[in-house]
């Protein structure tokens, strides 16, 4: 039998799930947005980060793991986010919403100083254990994303893929994009070699990723 490159997160079991579910609904609250390396928060906890296009759902995700309305804000407006947005999730982890990239309706000089940033922060954060990705399902990876991963291969930072949206499209349309983002992933030393596919409107995904970022060390 073929094993399935880049297979789907198993469901995590009852305990996982517990675990997850506690520390991700917890105490999380804001703790500053930064917009230079000198302003980030002392590395002394551990750290994810969320990362992808504008507008794949980012903010909505955040908001679901957290069981929060709008803990993570949302807009229509590609670009929006500025700033790298530290969130602390209880006294053990930080979460961290990366600026959304590509397409961003922002001056160059702008999108160039948010560039500089990521890049600083990805290859200079000892703390951060894994990068999560996010495609959303119905574009798959586009060549801003391999920019991404890319870049994320160069900093030696493990990331994760988790795709967005997938209650908006059907079981063979989900096979198909899944599907390219696996041979995509082929191609990147640092892509973890499970994916997470999520909605955040129906609740998919969700437990299993709260689970995965709960059992990181």
């Amino acid at each position: 039998m073929t094993t399935l490159p880049f297979p789907e997160a198993d469901a995590p079991d009852a305990f996982a799930t517990e675990a997850g579910r506690k520390l991700m609904t917890g105490q999380v609250e804001f703790l500053k947005g930064v917009v230079a390396m000198n302003g980030l928060p002392p590395a002394d906890r551990m750290e994810v980060c969320f990362a992808g296009r504008s507008n794949v759902g980012k903010s909505s995700l955040i908001n679901a793991l957290t069981g929060r309305k709008a803990i993570a804000r949302t807009s229509n407006t590609p670009g929006r986010t500025q700033e790298i947005n530290f969130f602390t999730v209880g006294e053990s982890h930080y979460l961290v919403d990366l600026p959304g990239y590509g397409f961003a309706k922002a001056p160059v000089p702008v999108v160039e100083k948010w560039q500089r940033l990521l890049k600083a922060y990805l290859s200079g954060r000892a703390t951060l254990r894994r990068a999560f990705l996010l495609i959303d399902m119905r574009h798959g990876v586009k060549d801003v994303d391999a920019e991404i991963m890319r870049l994320l291969d160069q900093s030696a930072v493990t990331f994760q893929v988790v795709l967005t949206k997938a209650d908006k499209l059907g079981a063979a349309e989900q096979a198909k994009t899944l599907a390219q983002v696996r041979a995509a992933l082929s191609k990147h030393p640092a892509a973890y070699p499970e994916l997470v596919v999520t909605s955040s409107e129906k609740g998919t995904g969700i437990a299993t990723l709260r689970a995965i970022i709960a059992g990181l060390t």
